[in-house]
């Protein structure tokens, strides 16, 4: 390729610089004695340049052990300085970090760890059950496992396992000598999210998508080095991590204050003891952010905004948050491999409240027509006339790497021509806000939580009482919705507190995936060809709701 000027400069500043890393180090070097990092529970509070300091511990320690570009550092951890710690020190070694849920059950964090092959796995010590669990029953072994002891419960780590603190002691704080070649497109960040049958899914991000995430923040916030951030849900994730969490908020020079576990009092009382500008959450936990609000007020006036992503405001709840915690509420929808892609502003509230917004800056949304035997070509659009429903897909080459790791057929599945196709189906509007209407397949969100209805049945078919079952969700005002699950029983005396009993023992399934309501049932609706229809007991659980018939745990 031709170019009308000398491009090898910029090519290689660009391609080898253009990190978040080098992002954070610019704040380290102008920003050295500023607070990066806050931990209310302890007290503790890190400079920017203290920050580096232990980052730098971490990245020795695991330097020594060989730990080295695309190398895998797995790990379980609530909001905490270890999740920060974990988040940066790979990096600095061209490792990749690879953050999830502590929820997950010792199954489903087997699963992980066979499918990304990590080197090192740190899990907080709250989950050393489950984390014990999942290495006994996993084919790959991690090198190194650490135990973060947060809440310093254990005098010693498992056997074979070392705590965090032992792990450093003695590590030098000087930044690791960079031994390897960076380049924008290095795999820095690894999320995970679940197919339908409940598959892991690596989703990988490059060095591109952490600045471009960051950036698209700053902007839709704004977020500077004067704001305080803190996340009242999970950083592992994306929604977590990159609005208002460790991506931009690092990025942009602002202070992190971390929250472990959300407790509506607690959150008030941070943000008017700590003149936090930024809360991040989901309308459920801003709902219960109002109650205590309006019950015992706080000064929280320092806010600039509440962001919300996860699922629609509805009107009136979005009116009563303007009126008792801040006038400037942000609504944000998208995906963990896309991050938000919609967006709501202040401006567009309460009026244009319950759509999911129109597309961010530097992203494409529209709405495509489904077919039964294909996938809608980019340019099929349905009608902008908020009625005509079509499946929602998504262009943002900034923020996304169009792909799954070693996973091709589900990569061709919902990457296509340079858009994602999210499995939502939507309307949208003459100016193009975008109202998500439902799902194509039968995923279940629950208090921010995907949950794919395949993995629970399989696993409650593992019960030898029970013969099939079907599982759904009703709306639930908390959760947003709730699990439901049909059993048609093998033993008949079989009763719903053994299901109940078996499905909170069950390795393969986490807290959140046990069902909420159950029904004994003789049989469920099928096709002609016999499978599942989910879309009708979909149907038939709101109405079984109403009318008093299924049984809540």
């Amino acid at each position: 390729m031709e170019y009308t000027y000398d491009i090898s400069m910029f090519k290689e500043t660009f391609e080898s610089e253009f990190t978040w890393l080098n992002g954070f180090m610019r704040n380290v070097s102008r920003f050295k004695d500023k607070n990066a990092l806050f931990d209310p529970l302890t007290q503790n509070k890190w400079s920017y340049s203290e920050l580096n300091k232990e980052c730098n511990k971490f990245a020795n320690a695991m330097k020594k052990d060989r730990v080295k570009k695309n190398d895998i550092l797995f790990y379980q951890l609530y909001n905490s300085p270890y999740f920060v710690f974990c988040h940066i020190a790979p990096q600095k070694l061209g490792a990749i970090s690879n953050p999830a849920n502590f929820n997950l059950s010792p199954g489903e964090t087997a699963e992980i760890i066979n499918h990304n092959k990590p080197k090192v796995y740190v899990y907080d010590s709250a989950i050393t059950d489950t984390a014990v669990k999942a290495l006994e029953i996993s084919k790959h072994k991690p090198e190194i496992v650490i135990m973060a002891d947060y809440l310093n419960k254990y005098e010693n780590a498992p056997e074979g396992h070392i705590k965090y603190e032992d792990y450093i002691k003695d590590m030098s704080e000087e930044n690791p000598p960079i031994d390897f070649e960076p380049h924008i497109y290095d795999e820095v960040l690894r999320l995970q999210t679940s197919g339908t049958t409940g598959t892991p899914k690596g989703v990988p991000l490059n060095n591109i998508n952490e600045v471009l995430s960051a950036h698209d923040v700053m902007m839709h916030f704004p977020l500077s080095p004067y704001d305080k951030t803190m996340n009242m849900t999970p950083w592992f994730h994306r929604g977590g991590i990159h609005s208002g969490g460790i991506t931009p908020s690092l990025y942009a020079g602002a202070e992190i204050v971390i929250m472990r576990d959300f407790h509506p009092k607690a959150t008030l009382d941070y943000v008017q003891k700590y003149s936090i500008t930024f809360l991040i959450g989901v309308p459920s936990v801003l709902g219960l952010l109002a109650t205590r609000q309006e019950k015992r007020p706080k000064d929280i006036s320092s806010l600039k905004g509440i962001v919300t992503m996860g699922s629609p405001l509805e009107k009136q709840d979005c009116i009563r948050f303007q009126e008792v915690l801040t006038p400037n509420i942000f609504n944000g929808y998208g995906t963990t491999e896309t991050f938000w892609n919609t967006f709501l502003r202040p401006q567009d509230l309460p009026e244009m409240s319950g759509s999911a917004g129109k597309s961010c800056t530097d992203d494409e949304v529209r709405i495509v027509m489904v077919h039964d035997d294909r996938k809608a070509e980019p340019d099929e659009l349905v009608p902008q006339d908020n009625k005509c429903e079509g499946e929602i897909i998504i262009k943002c080459p900034a923020k996304t790497t169009y792909c799954y790791v070693n996973n091709e057929e589900v990569t061709k599945e919902k990457f296509y021509k340079g858009w994602m196709y999210t499995g939502d189906i939507g309307t949208w509007d003459e100016n193009q806000f975008v109202t998500v209407a439902g799902r194509k397949d039968d995923m279940i969100i629950s208090k921010g939580e995907n949950i794919y209805p395949a993995r629970i049945e399989e696993a409650i078919n593992m019960f030898d009482k029970v013969k099939e079952c079907i599982v759904t969700s009703v709306p639930d005002k908390t959760r947003g919705e709730a699990v439901v699950a049909y059993i048609i029983p093998e033993d008949k005396d079989v009763t719903i507190a053994e299901i109940l009993e078996f499905c909170k023992s069950s390795p393969n399934l986490s807290k959140y995936q046990v069902p909420r309501y159950f029904r004994l049932v003789d049989d469920v609706p099928r096709t002609a060809t016999g499978k599942k229809q989910h879309f009708k007991v979909k149907f038939q659980a709101k109405e079984d709701l109403a009318n008093g018939l299924l049984l809540r745990k």
